[in-house]
């Protein structure tokens, strides 16, 4: 096959060593060129990337090369080793679904909202079975505090509440990128929106309000309209490697904070016209807010440093491997 046979596709589906990439409502199975194994993994196809590949009806076709992307979603692979994962790419808005029951976590809605503001997409906390809650509103507003970027929508998918706030997310070339606890609502979610079963739901629990993992691995469904949604495995924790820009732009009210304070250096501790204490006096700015954003970044600090270790480990053993012809 030549160059002239290359076709623009998207990748739907990521296994290990195997892509299926759609192009013109078919799906292809394919691999990968061998030069992308001589790449770094960021350069890797990712679920939501558009590629060019040759195609083979046949067998397998062959990927050749990433288009530009509008922006890539990434996390820790393990907080413990600050290894990053790259999980998305090309992603319009990121929905934070959270149920509002025991899986509500605010401290895991400021991390989800800092990996999609890091990456470059719009975070937009859906907060379901709001028919289950008494106080919905308190819910709103605490999650409205963790940013000036986030949007905010409580819904109930069984009953239709909120649903058609949610209209506006899912214009034709939109694609949304689900994120968030098993049983959240995700699935359900989806499908009530588009009136039909595009995703595949689990019950949940009554125990501990937590559902099965419905979704294994990261996949692109096309729901019609022209629009895309990459569905995500759930996560009940996600930690934070390389994320200071994320954070950063979530917690803009605290970097504005500290540049009023009057010492530059300010640890805002016991120093004199420090800007934050008299904010947390006030009530201005909540301690459990400010000691979030400190935590975050402290484990930011420390797991892109253990990230930089081991990258240059890597590099190390390859010239090594390279140089002694180690295969």
């Amino acid at each position: 096959m030549n160059k002239s046979q290359e076709m623009i596709g998207r990748i739907s589906e990521v296994r290990k060593n195997s892509f299926i990439v759609t192009s013109e409502n078919k799906d292809y199975y394919a691999k990968l060129k061998g030069k992308f194994y001589e790449e770094d993994a960021e350069n890797f196809p990712l679920v939501g990337d558009y590629v060019s590949f040759i195609p083979n009806p046949d067998g397998e076709s062959v990927i050749q090369s990433v288009c530009e992307r509008k922006n890539i979603l990434q996390r820790p692979d393990q907080a413990k080793t600050g290894v990053m994962q790259y999980m998305v790419a090309n992603a319009d808005y990121v929905f934070i679904v959270t149920s509002l029951n025991e899986d509500y976590s605010y401290n895991r809605i400021a991390r989800y909202a800092s990996v999609a503001i890091q990456g470059g997409a719009i975070p937009v906390a859906i907060l379901t079975k709001s028919d289950l809650c008494n106080n919905v509103g308190r819910y709103i507003r605490e999650v409205e505090s963790i940013s000036d970027k986030i949007r905010v929508h409580a819904i109930s998918a069984i009953y239709g509440i909120g649903l058609e706030e949610l209209r506006e997310y899912f214009e034709p070339g939109t694609t949304i990128c689900l994120m968030g606890s098993s049983g959240a609502g995700k699935s359900t979610l989806i499908n009530a929106i588009t009136g039909k079963e595009v995703m595949k739901t689990s019950e949940v629990r009554e125990s501990d309000s937590t559902g099965k993992h419905t979704t294994t691995h990261r996949q692109l469904i096309d729901i019609g309209g022209g629009v895309s949604v990459i569905d995500t495995p759930g996560m009940r924790e996600i930690g934070m490697a390389n994320m200071q820009d994320g954070i950063d732009d979530t917690f803009s009210d605290i970097l504005e904070l500290e540049s009023m304070c009057r010492f530059s250096n300010c640890r805002h501790d016991t120093e004199p016209g420090c800007a934050v204490k008299a904010a947390i006096e006030s009530g201005e700015l909540s301690e459990e807010r400010y000691m979030l954003y400190k935590n975050l970044g402290a484990e930011n600090t420390r797991n892109y440093a253990m990230k930089k270790e081991i990258s240059k480990w890597s590099k190390e053993r390859k010239k090594f491997n390279d140089k002694n012809n180690i295969y």
